[in-house]
């Protein structure tokens, strides 16, 4: 049996309103949806014989997954079929009774949930429709239909956060022990309503000293709970990685279904257009739109530098050509004197201090 397996990314773009910050594609069109699981079930057909090592995990990301109603979910389930690793990301307020016994009878074993925060007025704020209360329903609820993988999200840096509600909310998070949790730092993603408040002044980026301060009480905080650091913005608890995302940052080839939807070989990167009409107008007619960029040389290498180094075991340099190791060291010289990179044999990772400016660092490490 071949060693490396293979990802499936199920994109799934209705949204029943938009977040404040949300950059990621969407549409709150839901008259689409039954075309659209039609469509990415065809798109499955056409593509499966591409993948010729065993699918490992099964990603069914959004948009909001759970505002698919029980019937298009065990369609979607009844093409794709099931996997070691099955997620499906949801929003706490749609973790009914009813949903999480769907849940129960599908493949999924494993709920990413987009908590975001703990405070109801930041929850107002950036547009969620849950408030406080429902995440903790919503965990018991699955719990109680036996998911036993659970990953939360949560953000910080919003505009006045103080340190005193980040702590709270970390707080909140770990007492819902669940097995994963992910972090981000609040983005003003040019084109989003959030941006548009920033360029008008009416709000502020929290400040770069106190994001970092928050960065690092995550860190410290999730550590002493028992979680591992394995990735610049992920925690688990021990056997709890995700393996589907890891697929994303060890190279290992994944198929993308559905409109914005990425695709990986191992020598190429695809993208499907991202706009659902013309997604499902192009399946239905056997006919695909995509874009792609081929991976080798400076590209594939860039590639490598950008996934690898975004994880605890950071880059292993043996990858490289010759050439590569010797340019990558010659770039990375100054942020080992810095230490904000660290060097074992083969191996180079970012530091604490490193983490956080880890984009500054990858950019520099790339070959134009």
């Amino acid at each position: 049996m071949p060693s490396i397996m293979a990802g499936i990314y199920v994109h799934i773009p209705f949204c029943k309103t938009r977040c404040l910050y949300c950059g990621f594609y969407s549409t709150t069109r839901h008259e689409w949806r039954q075309r659209y699981v039609d469509a990415i079930c065809k798109e499955w057909q056409l593509r499966r014989n591409n993948i010729d090592v065993p699918v490992r995990t099964i990603y069914i990301g959004g948009g909001t997954p759970s505002q698919l109603m029980s019937d298009e979910l065990e369609q979607l389930f009844h093409a794709i079929g099931s996997a070691e690793e099955v997620t499906i990301e949801c929003n706490p307020d749609d973790v009914t009774p009813s949903f999480a016994s769907l849940l129960s009878q599908l493949p999924v074993n494993r709920v990413s949930m987009g908590a975001q925060t703990f405070g109801d007025e930041r929850l107002k704020f950036i547009g969620r429709r849950h408030n406080s209360s429902q995440i903790q329903v919503a965990v018991e609820r699955l719990r109680d239909v036996g998911i036993g993988n659970i990953s939360i999200d949560l953000m910080y840096g919003f505009p006045n956060e103080t340190l005193a509600e980040w702590h709270y909310d970390i707080d909140c998070a770990l007492a819902l022990g669940v097995e994963h949790l992910s972090a981000y730092a609040l983005m003003f993603e040019e084109g989003t309503p959030l941006y548009r408040l920033l360029e008008q002044g009416r709000v502020k980026e929290v400040d770069e000293e106190v994001s970092r301060q928050m960065y690092y009480e995550l860190i410290d905080r999730l550590v002493a709970a028992g979680y591992e650091h394995y990735e610049i913005s992920n925690f688990a608890k021990r056997g709890f990685r995700s393996v589907h995302n890891s697929n994303y940052w060890n190279q290992t080839p994944y198929i993308g279904l559905g409109a914005a939807a990425h695709s990986f070989d191992g020598k190429r990167r695809q993208w499907n257009i991202d706009d659902v009409e013309q997604y499902m107008e192009g399946v239905e007619s056997g006919l695909l739109h995509y874009d792609y960029e081929d991976l080798d040389g400076d590209a594939h290498y860039n590639d490598v530098v950008m996934t690898a180094l975004r994880t605890c075991e950071g880059l292993d340099l043996s990858l490289l050509s010759d050439t590569q190791w010797d340019y990558c060291i010659q770039q990375a010289r100054r942020y080992l004197d810095d230490g904000l990179l660290i060097q074992e044999k083969d191996h180079l990772r970012l530091s604490r201090r490193g983490l956080f400016v880890s984009d500054m660092i990858m950019c520099d490490l790339m070959r134009a």
